[in-house]
């Protein structure tokens, strides 16, 4: 009756899943990883308002570096976005017809998702070093800054997300200790060819307030802390 009534029906559930064998693979199924389950994250849809030379052929399309994150209730802090300088992206179309610029591991957890026009197939349009991204102008959705800018972090992980990351210095200790030290040190700038319009002028934006360390967290414990910069690695976790 109640599959009859519409209220039970086939469908599909996020999962771990093996693609050799083409099903959902079950903790006692797996060679390895038992325990492991899904982690949910958002993608954040940055646009890329100029496109490097080597996206050249999407002109015209709509291009976006897309970030993961567990916490979307942030974006209204965004200053920047960061990607890896030494790492490989690609450029790759969903079934939407946009274009996502994100890690080959990403791209394929997406097409399984049914992303992409083919399931489980993701082939890349074109690909583009992070130290090509650097500097290029973006539209980031909720933040009060018209323009971000693409800027160098050399910590992040490709094999975690999307190897896109946006940045909250507001409320994320590793981002506003990334974003000071290219603020501050014109060192570095030049090393990462980073132009000082790209991020100097961005100040961290309030959005959440906690009794204990006001409404600016990640400035205020990184100063406690006497955190001196972004190598600080234990004391920034």
């Amino acid at each position: 009756m109640l599959r009859a009534n519409g209220k039970v029906e086939y469908g599909k559930r996020y999962t771990i899943y093996s693609e050799l064998d083409g099903q959902p693979c079950a903790d006692h199924d797996r060679a390895s990883g038992e325990g492991v389950g899904p982690q949910e994250y958002t993608g954040i849809k940055i646009k890329l308002l100029e496109l490097p030379a080597s996206l050249s052929e999407l002109n015209g399309k709509d291009v976006f570096l897309v970030a993961a994150t567990l916490r979307p209730e942030t974006m209204y802090g965004q200053t920047n976005c960061f990607v890896l300088p030494t790492g490989e992206y690609g450029a790759y179309r969903m079934k939407t017809g946009e274009y996502f610029v994100i890690s080959a591991r990403a791209a394929r957890n997406f097409a399984f998702q049914e992303m992409t026009d083919e399931f489980g197939k993701y082939p890349c349009t074109a690909k583009v070093m992070g130290h090509e991204l650097v500097g290029m102008p973006l539209e980031a959705p909720l933040t009060s800054y018209k323009v971000v800018y693409a800027l160098p972090m050399t910590t992040i992980s490709m094999e975690k997300g999307t190897g896109i990351v946006t940045s909250v210095p507001s409320d994320a200790p590793d981002d506003w200790a990334t974003l000071r030290d290219l603020q501050t040190k014109p060192k570095l700038r030049q090393d990462f060819e980073v132009k000082e319009e790209w991020c100097v002028p961005f100040a961290p934006i309030e959005i959440i307030e906690i009794p204990e360390f006001g409404k600016l967290t990640a400035v205020t414990l990184v100063d406690q802390l006497k955190i001196k910069s972004q190598k600080d690695k234990d004391l920034l976790k």
